[in-house]
């Protein structure tokens, strides 16, 4: 009789049971088949924190054929993923079908190929307690937090809102960002630059420090038009030379913040879109000439280690492809931030099998799969190849007592790089090789430039910014950062504007509150400790209900002071402004947040009770009629289109953004699409790259 082998997802179930043949029957629970009452609590805080789990509701079909089938084998395996949830989703399986947990019979795959099944299956180990009670301790937490702070927001501010523990740091980061903002005061300076030329080649030099080598940056045009005063007609000299050699490293194999942060800046992902495609990668797809396999490692990690197989596998690949030269020549370790032991078990995210190239694997997949696989294998790949090397030149130019600065590089070596780079977030300015120069040379000046600056606030966070600010502090975990994201747009504290992540009146006015009354709660250094103490208990270190007793019995001292604090009061939600007014009486319209999402009505409600659907103009005109504003607008599934105001007459809609570049050939609204300018208008057919400026 076979034995059965249980796994989250059918992909997963179908990917393993290949592997493992006629002799076991793979099956899947579609994820966690028990949890806490969505009704109620569900947690007896009265008797040590107990949780009180039922049966999710529409799974009882699904548990009854895990019994029957359970009862028939000869054997049961709990294989669901190799991670706190995927300990819990096995705790509660054991639990419902009868499996004893302190006997062998639960195997993880670090990775669903031949070779991964094949090392689980080997070594069959017990239920991780720790592991397990580690999510659990999560989950009491945040029910607790959830169900007792949110019913205190409804009588505060309004009916519907929730509250979450990690999910309140994550809205305060970004509304403290927005008050950074909000105060920033720019200030003026003046950048002065000069063009020089030595044996017809050009390059730019800064103006840097005066004559006794301080430090200069005019303040006000007034100063930068009287240094360009004091240069006239200076002779500009070579004087100080610095020549050098950089090595620059590859970055690691991503780990689950890297590689969310990666996809958002490279593909324009989100945590959750990246997490989906690189779970399918995990689980199985079917690939010509291999079957279903699994393309990478487990995609939940903090570790950077790497098998030494693979890294001999990827070495195999860069010396035929690149050559020997391309390898690098020492084995490269990289240290793990915060991971606890258990953590480290796990490899950091690679190819499962590095030889099967992005090329090859795009015969068989597409989409956001392929996207992210190719990124995952080039980085690893670049992991492994050797530094690129550079010569690097500095150069100080004398000119009238003031002091130029200009530097340089060459790449002598392209290593790693002749594959693959990080992207960067911010725009830098790119340093380019310098003409062949001499100290004591006469430089010729060909241009001498001011320009006007102001300094520029901190930029609102992106999601990769974002997670990389929550990891920097310690917040949250791999498996947390895409549901931390996901859950604080969906409750409206935060949206999205240009990809930027900007607070909603609403979630500046519960931060504010939280801050007020329960500052613990969203304190990071707080939050951070916490994680660290469910490290303790994943490692054994540290007991959950006495965890959960030192956070619960402070935090429900602050409710109740919170309740005095505020008996009687009521927050109110600051309107949102709009630049529309009420077609029934004339008076302003603000933005208000209903059943249905954002809508216009009048400052005068109730006197007035006018109403307008919200839409986004974006400046553009449509190209079909001429006539109607290009509006934003968004589809049944939540995806963002633009399209004709003057629907239904006019039909005109398109994915791709309007700008405000005008088409050079016929005046119309150009469109973007990828990295190119389009006219939209038929017959035109104009097309440009984009402009640096415009992205």
């Amino acid at each position: 009789m076979a034995k059965l082998v249980i796994v989250e997802s059918p992909a997963k179930a179908k990917t393993i049971g290949k592997y493992l043949g006629k002799d076991y029957e793979v099956t899947a629970s579609m994820g966690h088949i028990r949890d806490l009452p969505t009704s109620q609590l569900g947690i007896d805080v009265e008797h040590g924190y107990t949780p009180q789990y039922i049966n999710i509701k529409g799974k009882e079909k699904l548990i009854k054929e895990l019994k029957a089938k359970a009862k028939k084998a000869d054997g049961v395996l709990l294989a669901t993923d190799p991670d706190r949830e995927g300990e819990a989703i096995s705790w509660h399986l054991a639990n419902l079908l009868g499996i004893d947990p302190a006997q062998p019979n639960r195997v993880t795959f670090d990775e669903i190929t031949k070779k991964g099944v094949k090392e689980g299956m080997a070594h069959p180990r017990p239920i991780n307690e720790d592991l397990f009670n580690a999510q659990q301790a999560r989950r009491v937490l945040d029910r607790l937090v959830g169900y007792k702070l949110s019913p205190f927001l409804w009588r505060k501010i309004r009916r519907g809102l929730s509250a979450g523990r990690v999910q309140s740091v994550a809205v305060r980061l970004i509304d403290d960002r927005e008050k950074e903002i909000e105060a920033f005061k720019p200030e003026e300076y003046w950048n002065v630059d000069a063009t020089l030329s030595a044996s017809g080649k050009k390059f730019t030099a800064r103006l840097a420090a005066d004559e006794a080598g301080k430090k200069l940056l005019p303040r006000t045009e007034a100063e930068a038009r009287a240094i360009e005063r004091g240069l006239e007609g200076a002779a500009y000299t070579v004087g100080e030379l610095k020549r050098g050699k950089r090595a620059k490293q590859p970055t690691p194999a991503f780990i689950t913040s890297t590689l969310q942060q990666e996809a958002s800046r490279r593909l324009g992902f989100t945590a959750t879109r990246t997490m989906r495609a690189a779970q399918t990668l995990y689980e199985g797809v079917d690939i010509a000439g291999q079957g279903t396999v699994g393309l990478i490692t487990y995609m939940r990690t903090d570790s950077l280690r790497i098998s030494d197989e693979a890294v001999a596998a990827a070495k195999d690949y860069i010396a035929g492809a690149y050559g020997e030269q391309y390898i690098c020549p020492y084995k490269r370790t990289w240290k793990t931030k915060s991971a606890t032991a258990a953590q480290d078990a796990h490899e950091a995210i690679r190819p499962s099998m590095p030889a099967l190239t992005p090329d090859e694997v795009d015969k068989s997949i597409s989409g956001d799969t392929a996207k992210l696989y190719r990124m995952i294998w080039s980085r690893f790949m670049a992991s492994q190849m050797a530094d690129c090397q550079m010569d690097t030149v500095s150069v100080t130019v004398y000119a009238a007592g003031y002091r130029f600065k200009a530097s340089g590089f060459t790449v002598t070596f392209d290593g790693f790089t002749a594959l693959y780079e990080e992207a960067v977030e911010d725009k830098e300015k790119k340093e380019t090789a310098l003409p062949p120069l001499a100290e004591g040379q006469t430089l010729v000046l060909e241009q001498l430039k001011s320009e006007q600056k102001f300094t520029q606030p901190p930029a609102r966070y992106t999601e990769a910014s974002l997670i990389k600010a929550l990891e920097e502090n310690g917040i949250g975990r791999p498996s947390t950062y895409a549901p931390i994201i996901t859950t604080i747009i969906d409750r409206g504290y935060v949206e999205r504007d240009q990809k930027k992540l900007k607070p909603t009146p609403l979630g500046r006015t519960v931060d504010s509150l939280m801050l007020e009354q329960f500052p613990r709660i969203v304190d990071v250094d707080f939050s951070a400790q916490m994680e660290k103490n469910l490290d303790k208990i994943e490692s054994g270190r540290a007991d959950w209900r006495q965890t959960i007793d030192g956070f619960y019995k402070d935090f429900d001292a602050s409710l109740q002071a919170a309740e005095k604090n505020m008996e009687g009061k009521k927050v109110k939600v600051p309107d949102e402004p709009s630049s529309e007014v009420c077609p029934l009486c004339g008076k302003p319209m603000v933005v208000k947040v209903g059943k249905y999402g954002k809508f216009l009505a009048c400052s005068g409600f109730p006197e007035c009770r006018g109403t307008k659907r919200l839409v986004k103009d974006t400046g553009g005109i449509c190209p079909k009629c001429g006539q109607g504003r290009m509006l934003e607008r968004k589809s049944s599934k939540g995806r963002i289109y633009y399209a004709c105001e003057r629907y239904p007459d006019c039909d005109f809609m398109t994915w791709d953004v309007p700008v405000p570049t005008k088409c050079e050939k016929c005046g119309a609204t150009l469109f973007r699409h990828g990295s190119k300018l389009y006219c939209a208008k038929e017959g035109c057919g104009f097309e440009m790259p984009v402009p640096k400026n415009n992205g």
